[in-house]
């Protein structure tokens, strides 16, 4: 694109059409989702400025993949949070102790709105794109004459849909026999965490312009547009602009696990990991562990800590024991990886036939968008209900283990069943087929003339203009 696309001459000096302030939640499945929206909205030539915690923007930055150029980071200073270690024998485990970290984000009202105040002048129009979570923190945008916002929505269209739908009281004209068979939302979060989100609600559709979300038409057609109906969205505009992940990844600094990939046969890898919240208990990782070896599937297994509040305090005191002799028994099978790890790459690589989840909407994306099916293993928030899109509305996965029973164990043999039902059954192959076709259809909506290609210039040119 032309480099002065949304630059105008102002009294002999360059005044931007629109700058974009990006202020995303301070847990790492949402920071990674709107820092890639940074990077594709910045490539339309738009200056974008991602704001955070000073530790926060920090940890964005750390584990992005793909290039961020051209995008500005302002880190704030909070006063200091309690950082406690996660505690994996809680029977919730929505990840309780980042707590603090959600609440320390408070302190971001008055820099975000200085911050709007200060870039006002150099555009004609300061976009602010919002996570749905932090709608207390701009609510003063609306001072700003010439700015306007977006929330984001960072789940699925099922998932909101399902939210929306039982908000105004589960109307039956809502013919979808998905939606009578919903997931539980017992033991998905905190009651702390759950009045934090309330304070946010009333906020969230009340000073916005539209809101964004991070999935694929291709993928929720169905269900984004009854989102986009006056019932659900009260005639808020709706943007699906996802994935926001990269489809392709090319890293100069290859990780380790992918040589190891390198040596193995097509499809022949299941991929294990629960995310950046999820903090498994010593008998479940014991269990885990010998599942995984009676599959006698090869695996790559992350097995890492839950994030804490700052990631970057000291070392992690917790360093999950596996059965005596394991990772001598499994060499040439599989093997174990204790940190950070290049998720996309591994999804990416032709070595990689399935993927141990715990449903996080990322990480969904991120498996959709490689063609890789899923063994849904859902711990908490809205994972349960994307294991169900997942697994029963797009059949791309099977269940690791049923949501009413998340108080149970779940037993090696229940791994050992879901690990060899996914890789290597009939009913498996068929699954693994459709999520290979599903990313190339996902692949083929982002480039030149697809659906979501589309949709994003739709998006900018919405928000560009005059």
């Amino acid at each position: 694109m032309a480099s002065n696309l949304y630059e105008h001459q102002t009294n002999g000096r360059k005044k931007s059409q629109v700058v974009v302030v990006m202020v995303p939640f301070p847990a790492q499945g949402h920071l990674n989702q709107l820092l890639h929206l940074s990077r594709l909205i910045s490539a339309y030539n738009i200056p974008v400025h991602y704001v955070g915690t000073t530790t926060h923007s920090r940890q964005a930055k750390s584990r992005i993949q793909g290039s961020i150029t051209n995008i500005h980071f302002h880190e704030f200073p909070t006063p200091p949070f309690f950082t406690p270690s996660p505690n994996p024998n809680t029977s919730t485990k929505f990840p309780a102790h980042l707590q603090p970290s959600f609440e320390a984000s408070s302190h971001l009202r008055e820099p975000v709105a200085s911050l709007v105040h200060a870039l006002a002048p150099t555009a004609h129009k300061i976009v602010v794109i919002h996570d749905a979570f932090m709608s207390s923190i701009v609510q003063d945008v609306v001072t700003i004459s010439n700015a306007e916002s977006y929330s984001f929505q960072s789940g699925s269209a099922f998932n909101f849909l399902a939210f929306k739908w039982e908000s105004i009281g589960r109307p039956s004209s809502l013919k979808l026999e998905t939606l009578k068979n919903l997931p539980s939302m017992d033991g998905c979060f905190t009651q702390e965490f759950m009045e934090f989100a309330t304070c946010q609600i009333p906020l969230m559709d009340k000073f916005s312009s539209g809101t964004i979300h991070d999935v694929s038409k291709v993928i929720e057609g169905e269900y984004f547009d009854l989102l986009t109906k006056e019932e659900f969205s009260g005639n808020i505009k709706q943007w699906a602009l996802g994935p926001f992940n990269p489809v392709s990844i090319s890293d100069h600094k290859r990780h380790n696990c992918l040589n190891w990939l390198d040596k193995q046969d097509p499809n022949s890898v299941i991929y294990v990991s629960f995310g950046t919240t999820t903090s498994l208990t010593d008998e479940q990782i014991h269990e885990l562990a010998i599942g995984l070896e009676d599959s006698e599937q090869k695996f790559i297994w992350v097995l890492r800590e839950a994030d804490k509040g700052d990631i970057f305090e000291g070392n992690y005191a917790r360093r999950a024991e596996l059965p005596k002799g394991y990772e001598q028994r499994i060499q040439g099978k599989g093997i174990i990886l204790r940190d950070w790890v290049p998720q996309l790459e591994i999804l990416e690589h032709a070595s990689t036939g399935g993927f141990m989840s715990h449903c996080g909407w990322n990480s969904c994306m991120e498996s959709m968008s490689m063609g890789v099916a899923m063994a849904a293993w859902p711990m908490h928030s809205e994972q349960p209900r994307n294991a169900m899109l997942i697994t029963d509305v797009l059949k791309i996965g099977t269940l690791v283990r049923d949501w009413e029973r998340r108080d149970e164990l779940v037993t090696s043999l229940s791994v050992e069943k879901a690990v060899r039902r996914l890789m290597v059954s009939k009913e498996g192959g068929e699954m693994r087929k459709r999520a290979a076709e599903m990313g190339g259809t996902v692949r083929r909506s982002v480039a030149e003339g697809g659906v979501t290609r589309a949709e994003f210039d739709s998006f900018i040119s919405h928000i560009t203009r005059m």
